[in-house]
């Protein structure tokens, strides 16, 4: 009987060479060996089948029944070993795939939409499951519940893979036909009453009451909302003013935008996933997907 233990993936790839060239130093070219090394792949392969396999003939080498008998089944075997190791190709088009997403409702706003967009486009099968953020996205991607977060630097561990999408910057935006639309000094700017964005809706201080301590000044914030789409809601239907990122704004024609009478630092966005993900071809894809939906040629 057979001893599989005797036999690896070479031996295997020698015999199906043998069979198909019925001659060692085809065999031999074909697999990139020497002659002699074939000769004694061959001699291993009689001692573990049992059977001599080949026969010298006139022209080459006649295999025996047990080998002809072999011959499909083998090249069955090696054909879906190839398959094994080699990468399924990813054909967008024809991908039927659900990505899941950790995404702040800015993030989704700015990146998940258009990206949503290019795959109407390019990959109709492909499906997103977009969820908020939360402190332990992280966790989420190493186990396998996410597939992407989309983040700002300072909340991703050094333990993911990131990969910068764009840089942001917030404006002013108020009503139509707001009266300190044209003449939104700093004096006017903190006499206005402010709305700001807290996710958990109990913040009414940041990095712009921050700015505004250094030099002197301050503002009244009348309302916290856990949504920057709420807080432009509001912006359209009242004399409140807020600061929000400038990517919300784009085509909006019912909302005034001016740039911040003081200095407001910006963040950055990047898309974080798990190394196990990293060499995935439809995952990869999607990253490089994030990076065209998050471009926005200049306005």
């Amino acid at each position: 009987m057979a001893n599989i233990n005797s036999l690896d993936l070479n031996l295997l790839k020698a015999l199906d060479a043998l069979i198909e060239t019925r001659s060692v130093t085809q065999a031999a070219s074909r697999l990139g060996l020497s002659q002699p090394a074939v000769s004694g792949a061959l001699a291993r392969l009689r001692d573990v089948f049992g059977d001599p396999l080949f026969v010298r003939a006139q022209r080459g080498l006649l295999p025996t029944p047990r080998a002809l008998e072999i011959a499909e089944p083998l090249r069955k075997m090696l054909t879906e070993v190839q398959a094994l190791v080699q990468p399924h190709a990813f054909v967008p088009s024809e991908a039927q795939v659900t990505f899941r997403i950790a995404a702040t409702d800015y993030a989704q706003t700015a990146i998940v939409l258009p990206l949503l967009n290019v795959l109407e486009r390019q990959a109709p099968g492909i499906r997103l499951s977009v969820i908020p953020v939360d402190n332990r996205f992280a966790e989420s991607l190493a186990e396998g519940r996410l597939d992407i977060a989309l983040v700002t630097p300072e909340m991703s561990p050094d333990t993911l893979r990131t990969r910068k999408l764009f840089d942001e910057n917030y404006v002013c935006v108020l009503r139509k036909g707001h009266p300190n639309a044209d003449d939104l000094d700093l004096e006017a700017f903190c006499a206005l009453n402010h709305a700001i964005m807290s996710h958990d809706g109990t913040q009414f201080r940041g990095a712009t009451d921050t700015a505004l301590d250094r030099m002197g000044y301050s503002r009244r914030v009348v309302a916290t909302l856990p949504s920057f789409l709420v807080v432009i809601n509001l912006v359209r239907v009242s004399d409140t003013i807020a600061l929000i990122p400038s990517r919300l704004t784009y085509g909006s024609d019912d909302i005034v935008v001016r740039e911040p009478p003081l200095s407001i630092e910006g963040f950055s966005k990047i898309a974080a996933w798990h190394e196990r993900m990293h060499q995935d071809q439809a995952h990869a894809w999607l990253r490089a997907r994030l990076s065209e939906a998050a471009y926005v040629p200049a306005q």
